[in-house]
């Protein structure tokens, strides 16, 4: 299988890419770069566009026109642009990197400790936990 690893910074690429090279050394991994979305997502007080959405899109449907199976964002902070392309590519996966932590994270209990190294993470992900949980953000 074929997964588009799509960042939004740059050192996300050794980490995700070790992962996927311990836990599914089968998969073929093709990686996109583009950390002008983290730049710009700061200077617009952390929150997606329209233009973003359509950034996005853009670059998930190179990832599908190059063969891409499945995708995955690495960057949690731009959870409604993912949504947007989960739509518009529904034959296929596309995941936010939060989805598997946020799905073990309720099953600890209902006050989370939420820490980012991306300040724009902070403000979009709360909203992604179930309503109810006591989503406490911190800086790292």
């Amino acid at each position: 299988m074929r997964v588009a690893l799509i960042h939004a910074l740059a050192h996300s690429v050794a980490p995700v890419n070790a992962a996927f090279a311990r836990d599914w050394p089968d998969c073929v991994r093709m990686n996109l770069l583009d950390d002008s979305l983290s730049a710009d997502l700061a200077r617009s007080g952390g929150r997606p566009d329209d233009a973003m959405t359509a950034r996005f899109l853009t670059l998930a449907g190179y990832a599908v026109d190059t063969g891409a199976q499945g995708i995955l964002f690495t960057c949690s902070a731009f959870g409604r642009c993912i949504e947007a392309v989960a739509r518009a590519h529904a034959g296929i996966p596309v995941l936010k990197p939060n989805e598997a932590m946020i799905a073990e994270a309720v099953t600890r209990g209902r006050r989370i400790g939420l820490v980012a190294t991306f300040a724009p993470t902070l403000a979009s992900m709360p909203a992604e936990f179930p309503s109810g949980m006591d989503v406490v953000p911190m800086l790292a």
